[in-house]
């Protein structure tokens, strides 16, 4: 079982028709796969589910157990200003520390609508991912100027189906 992160809570994003998408690859290959959408976080997340409040929000509580009993992970990463979003941080700080992502193991996907395809932002979440134990995926896709390669909800480029189909194999097979 791989877990896919949408990074954003963004209405509507590219990220989770790319999540969608790495979830058929997946599942082309045989492995079951889950969807965790920032978009679908509790209102209150922040004042909710942070610091003194971990493990009082009755509707985050069942998205923290998962990514408590979760191996594997796939992190589905917009570019915003020249990192990742707010509310992947936010996400993260409001998982049990230490503990929830140690020793586990993830990849991830940089996506940009400019032409560095995320790097800055997987960057910058690879030095949390180390910093928290996890063990991070070597193989990082860029997918630069998404938006223009997506059509009807799909990547409609092949060359970026490729990289996200040999990452899914390495992924599998970390």
């Amino acid at each position: 079982m791989i877990t896919i992160i949408s990074g954003t809570n963004r209405k509507n994003s590219i990220s989770k028709q790319v999540a969608i998408q790495y979830q058929e690859i997946l599942n082309e290959q045989g492995v079951e796969s889950t969807i965790i959408d920032l978009e679908k976080l509790p209102a209150d997340f922040i004042a909710s589910a942070l610091y003194e409040n971990q493990g009082t929000n009755v509707d985050f509580n069942p998205v923290r157990e998962h990514m408590k009993t979760a191996q594997k992970f796939v992190f589905i990463v917009p570019e915003y200003n020249g990192s990742f979003p707010g509310v992947l941080k936010t996400f993260l700080d409001a998982l049990e520390f230490p503990g929830t992502l140690k020793g586990k193991k993830c990849a991830i996907v940089g996506l940009s609508s400019g032409i560095q395809g995320g790097v800055m932002a997987m960057s910058h979440l690879t030095d949390i991912f180390n910093y928290l134990g996890m063990h991070v995926l070597a193989l990082k896709p860029k997918l630069i100027r998404i938006n223009g390669k997506m059509e009807k909800g799909k990547i409609a480029d092949d060359s970026y189906m490729k990289r996200l189909r040999d990452q899914a194999q390495a992924i599998i097979d970390f």
